[in-house]
């Protein structure tokens, strides 16, 4: 079994920084995702202790800010017009309503709020300019800002920069080899291009994927291999369950056993350290067991709320019992990411 380079067994010992890797190696992740459970449960949670002083889980509140209708072919995905699914085309929210809705997210604990669009890509104009105004609004009640929103020009991710944006969300979904069997519109060029943009514009990247759409162990560990090859590292990296939504190419895809889950949150963090990892889409189907082993992995973010953009997610009150049950702490925003925006 690979070991990671300057891991201990107790993380104590051993300097935050030799931990940081942009070299790792399809074998090196493939063995890690496949060794003893408890083994490999022992690694990550050296390798969190290590980077993270505290048992914090950030609470992310994520809201559909306009459903339905995108062009693209994603296979899981029930926001396709290519598909028949229970998600109908809206229009974008207004603004003000955003802004309540942040509002109720930030009363109830969260301190991100993540707001997404299915868009292919961003079209300069009025909506733009209205996701701009939603974004400063969010900031001014003291909270970090995500949006999700497709493509982006470098132009208009200095824009969502100056608009006082803290992290955009643009998932990879899978390693490349997998990926043109779920993707055909939209290359995986295309997506690292986003990110180029995003990383140029000084905005922190939420980049992640999703497990259970019929991959490998190896497409699993490729997509962390990519993942971990940027410099730096994403700050946020979601881990999504499929959610078989009925409609789409995926419907009959079979659920993933709970300890993949487990395995993908542990690899996860011994690969990027200092990544928050945020345990995202499937969540729901989850027992307070698993979830709390993906918690001692190293995942310490959570999307909080009882929809995730247009699928079920977790009671809130449940979360919370949960979270108190384990000695889990929602932090507070950091002086950074509190300053409100400047334009």
């Amino acid at each position: 079994m690979v070991t990671p380079r300057s891991l201990s067994s107790s993380g104590s010992s051993v300097s935050p920084s030799s931990f940081i890797r942009h070299d790792w190696q399809q074998e090196e992740v493939v063995a890690l995702l496949s060794s003893p459970l408890l083994a490999l449960l022992d690694k990550a949670r050296s390798v969190h202790r290590a980077h993270h002083v505290r048992d914090d889980v950030q609470l992310a509140n994520l809201l559909s800010i306009k459903s339905g209708g995108c062009p693209e072919d994603c296979a899981y995905c029930p926001q396709s017009a290519r598909y028949r699914t229970h998600v109908k085309a809206d229009k974008l929210m207004d603004v003000q309503a955003v802004k309540a809705a942040a509002k109720k997210a930030r009363q109830r604990g969260a301190t991100r709020f993540c707001m997404g669009s299915a868009w292919r890509s961003v079209k300069d104009g009025k909506d733009f300019d209205a996701v701009l105004a939603m974004v400063r609004a969010v900031r001014a009640l003291g909270m970090e800002a995500c949006v999700t929103l497709g493509m982006l020009t470098q132009k208009q991710a200095q824009r969502l920069a100056q608009a006082g944006l803290t992290a955009y969300n643009h998932n990879l979904d899978s390693g490349p080899s997998f990926y043109e069997r779920i993707i055909t519109t939209r290359r995986y060029e295309d997506r690292l291009r986003t990110l180029a943009h995003v990383r140029a514009s000084g905005v922190q990247l939420c980049c992640g994927g999703i497990i259970g759409m019929g991959e490998s162990l190896q497409d699993r560990a490729e997509l962390l291999v990519v993942l971990s090859s940027l410099q730096p590292h994403p700050e946020s990296v979601p881990i999504n369950a499929l959610v078989a939504v009925e409609g789409t190419p995926l419907e009959d895809q079979p659920p993933i056993d709970p300890f993949d889950m487990v395995r993908m949150c542990a690899a996860t963090r011994i690969v990027m350290p200092q990544t928050r990892v945020r345990l995202s889409a499937g969540r729901a189907a989850l027992s307070s067991e698993a979830q709390a082993l993906c918690f001692y992995a190293g995942a310490n973010s959570i999307f909080f709320g009882d929809k995730l953009l247009t699928t079920d997610n977790n009671d809130c009150d449940d979360d919370k019992a949960l979270m108190d049950n384990l000695g889990l702490q929602a932090p507070e925003p950091t002086e950074r990411t509190l300053q409100r925006a400047t334009n």
